[in-house]
């Protein structure tokens, strides 16, 4: 399980000296047959890298069949293209396994990955499509789309202190390495612990790792900075997987992850969850979330970025297991019949981001909760950290001070919508929208669409309410009334901000 040092050092140099980096990749294969990789259509890829296999990037080409595309490959080949580690070593530390007499094939997911700035490896074990018969009961996810999304969604400022909560293979930690001076990463799962430290000492990094349930490895220890891709599963409390099944009842894993993540914030730190809930018939996501947050102290930005109904949440959780249709089938059913006799309507799931209030600060924590399910709406830590920020000048700034304040308009774009009438097109509605903002519209109506063409950060607020009261013959103490809502509601969701 790649636990001597010394091979993971020689297959890290190995792997750098046959260019093995997404580009890398990328580039061998070509755009369109890489792009269907990416889609998981494997036989492009096949084709192409045979085709490399006694070209200059031959190294290169035999480590992307062995380790991405899950081929039996040569001896002499793997030998040829990690030579410093050495095929016995790599056998015996479980990367490889013996396919023949003459032939190899990966035990492990060795694959590229990038931030976009920095090239790491990543270790996991193979996913069922790489290996025959169910998964293991400890088995390690790789790179997935939760993890993705969470490494988009974490603010990137600076920081002393954070803590991959659940960390698996140790894909957030290493995207934490870039902005933490230290790295505390815990996970239930012994092999994942194991993994993740190779995956650390494949990219020069050194984390803290800890066994243990939720915050039980940190008690008493607080963090400027939290993530958490948990086991999020909703279930019955079994545990056949480890990497999706908690052993906690329906989703009380993410109930107590919140209610206690508060105790491990220093003041002013974030956290960033990976969530499920329960949606039980007739029954509003956001009362069940909104209970985990009661009495927790802090701000909160829920986000649901989809609600899936039981069947196709069961089909999703049981199709990556790699267990036969017939025991596919068995546990499907019982999983089913637990949703039924619950009253388990659907399955929310999305993204919590939480912040503690800093010292002296006051007022009663704030809690958003809306459904953002826009393919390009899905929030980056750029946008939650402007949301808390934006919130925060909301509840600091009174209505005098921001009908004083000079106000600007963020590249927007007007969206009328329009139907066919006796005189032609008639607008119905009408809404300005930031482009790439998760949630950011607002339904305007003549005077509102008015005052934020009109807001250009040359003149105060209020007096561009008086200029539209003349012209539209109203009082302009009833217009600013009925005007601010709805500049705090442009203001908090970035549509509007004040000018410097």
């Amino acid at each position: 399980m790649a636990a001597d040092p010394a091979v993971v050092d020689a297959l890290g140099a190995d792997l750098r000296a046959a260019g093995y980096t997404t580009d890398a990749v990328a580039d061998l294969l070509g755009e369109d047959v890489y792009a269907a990789f990416a889609r998981g259509v494997w036989w492009p890829a096949a084709r192409a890298t045979e085709r490399a296999r006694s070209g200059e990037r031959r190294r290169l080409a035999a480590v992307v069949r062995l380790f991405l595309l899950g081929s039996d490959e040569p001896v002499d080949l793997i030998a040829d293209a990690l030579p410093t580690a050495g095929v016995d070593a790599l056998l015996a530390n479980g990367v490889l396994e013996s396919a023949s007499p003459a032939t190899v094939r990966a035990a492990l997911d060795v694959r590229p990955h990038s931030d976009g700035d920095r090239d790491f490896l990543v270790v996991s074990d193979l996913d069922a499509a790489l290996r025959a018969g169910p998964v293991r009961q400890d088995h390690v996810l790789g790179i997935g789309g939760a993890s993705v999304s969470l490494a988009r969604a974490v603010i990137r400022r600076p920081v002393e202190r954070a803590l991959d909560l659940g960390t698996g293979c140790g894909i957030q930690a290493l995207h934490l390495d870039a902005h933490c001076e230290q790295i505390v990463a815990t996970d239930t799962n012994v092999r994942a612990l194991a993994l993740a430290a190779a995956t650390a000492r494949l990219n020069g990094m050194d984390w803290d790792l800890r066994e243990g349930s939720l915050f039980e490895p940190v008690a008493g220890e607080r963090f400027d900075l939290i993530v958490s891709n948990p086991p999020f599963v909703v279930g019955a409390g079994t545990r056949d997987y480890t990497y999706r099944d908690s052993g906690m009842v329906a989703d009380t894993l993410c109930e107590s992850l919140i209610r206690q993540i508060g105790d491990h914030l220093k003041p002013g730190g974030h956290a960033q969850i990976m969530a499920n809930w329960v949606v039980r018939r007739d029954a509003d996501w956001r009362d069940r979330v909104r209970g985990w947050l009661a009495g927790t102290g802090l701000h909160a930005w829920v986000v649901q970025r989809e609600l899936a109904d039981p069947v196709s949440y069961v089909s999703l959780w049981t199709s990556d297991a790699g267990e036969t249709p017939e025991q596919t089938a068995l546990r499907g059913g019982r999983w089913l019949d637990w949703f039924a006799a619950e009253g388990i309507a659907g399955i929310g799931m999305g993204a919590i981001a939480l912040r503690a209030p800093r010292r002296g600060e006051d007022g009663d924590p704030e809690h958003v909760l809306e459904e953002i399910t826009g393919a390009d709406e899905a929030p980056t830590g750029d946008e939650i950290e402007a949301f808390f920020a934006r919130r925060e000048y909301l509840r600091d700034t009174t209505d005098e001070q921001l009908l004083a304040a000079k106000l600007s308009t963020a590249p927007v774009l007007l969206e009328e919508h329009s139907l066919p009438g006796p005189d032609g097109w008639q607008v119905v509605g009408a809404a300005v929208r930031r482009p790439g903002g998760p949630g950011a519209v607002l339904g305007v109506d003549e005077v509102s669409r008015a005052l934020l063409a009109g807001c250009r950060g040359e003149v105060p607020l209020g007096t561009l309410i008086g200029l539209l009261a003349g012209v539209h013959d109203v009082d302009a103490d009833a217009l600013a009334t009925a005007a601010l809502p709805v500049v705090r509601e442009a203001i908090g969701r970035g549509i509007l901000y004040q000018a410097h």
